[in-house]
């Protein structure tokens, strides 16, 4: 599968009270989450980028593939753009049962019938056990996973994903996740994934388009995008950085984990992960505090030496956000106004931080 070298969007649409205007170059890989609360455009932009929106007017080119381009009076039809649509619903075909539901997705692509693939598929995805089941008897998670499945067998250059775990509960949310973050690992396409929860834009983004009103505010790697205070998701009481780390070792005494990153090392509850595993950790500002020495004792098992980039205030007025540096990687902290004065901080200022090994999340 030949992997674009980029996504370029540029759209222009106006509607009854809100317009759509974006200019964007995305990577050609990885997961990119399109974050914004309700009525932002997220939805209307993907929907553009499918053809579905065809009073939209501009340019939407995959790699070498160009679908639409209104100088050149061109504009491809959406059955004829290889893309993958996952919706809110899974939508599939209940008088089918899930193998015959998977078969229609590659007939699509025209290929023919493929069952290495779609064994394959059914792997990824965990449904190699509901394959003989009807819709109605599988669960909403299973439904959603079915559906992905089905858009993966059509082939597509570009995949996109419209708040796929927003009509699933909580636990249901939790057991797709994980399959998700095994997509956005193994997928060698793009992934426009639309969403307005935290969680999943932390777990699952390589790349974040921040939109407000149909504009963009902000487009750029996460680990840029979640460290940078003049970004409302520095206001979100779940803001922090994300970390990428690999398990170093275990220390079954104590049954901990140790990770390195960029930043130095990291103490975990112990991981049932193998060495050398690749990881996302993130590190919540509210979990971080600030202390002016490393040697001072503490139960607290991971401090960092860094050095104050900024300070942000937030809606608490309580409340400050202080930016850092630890070995040239972001963190963030939330601590009260009253503790950045008692130990007088100021910006480019040397200091600790320190996590809890058990508010890490991954």
């Amino acid at each position: 599968m030949t992997v674009p070298a980029s996504v370029q969007i540029c759209l222009r649409q106006n509607y009854e009270g809100f317009g759509l205007d974006v200019d964007l170059e995305l990577p050609g890989q990885g997961v990119t989450v399109f974050f914004g609360p309700s009525g932002s455009g997220k939805t209307t932009l993907l929907r553009c980028v499918a053809g579905l929106e065809s009073g939209a007017r501009g340019k939407v080119c995959i790699g070498g593939d160009c679908w639409q381009d209104d100088d050149q009076s061109l504009f491809v039809p959406t059955h004829r753009r290889a893309i993958g649509y996952v919706f809110q619903e899974a939508s599939l075909f209940p008088h089918l049962d899930v193998r015959a539901n998977l078969h229609f997705g590659m007939s699509r692509c025209g290929h023919g019938e493929d069952e290495n693939g779609l064994r394959e598929m059914a792997y990824l995805l965990g449904i190699e056990h509901l394959l003989d089941r009807l819709p109605d008897r599988l669960s909403g998670g299973e439904r959603q996973r079915v559906a992905i499945a089905r858009a993966l067998l059509t082939r597509p250059r570009l995949l996109l994903m419209d708040e796929p775990l927003s009509a699933l509960d909580a636990t249901r949310k939790q057991e797709i996740l994980p399959y998700l973050e095994r997509l956005r690992d193994e997928l060698e396409i793009p992934v426009l994934y639309v969403t307005h929860q935290y969680e999943e834009m932390a777990r699952l983004a390589d790349h974040i388009v921040l939109f407000e009103q149909g504009r963009v505010q902000a487009s750029a790697p996460l680990e840029e995008a979640l460290s940078r205070m003049d970004l409302p998701l520095a206001q979100d009481q779940d803001a922090g950085v994300v970390i990428v780390a690999k398990v170093a070792r275990h220390d079954e005494h104590w049954h901990l984990t140790h990770l390195g990153f960029a930043g130095g090392e990291l103490i975990v509850s112990r991981l049932s992960l193998p060495s050398g595993t690749s990881v996302r950790v993130r590190i919540l500002a509210r979990d971080v505090s600030l202390a002016l020495s490393g040697d001072n004792p503490s139960s607290i098992q991971n401090r960092f030496a860094c050095e104050i980039t900024g300070f942000a205030r937030i809606p608490d007025p309580a409340q400050c956000l202080v930016g850092l540096k630890a070995n040239g990687f972001p963190l963030l902290a939330r601590i009260t106004r009253r503790g950045a004065d008692q130990l007088h901080l100021v910006e480019g200022m040397r200091v600790w931080a320190q996590v809890k090994a058990v508010a890490l999340l991954d």
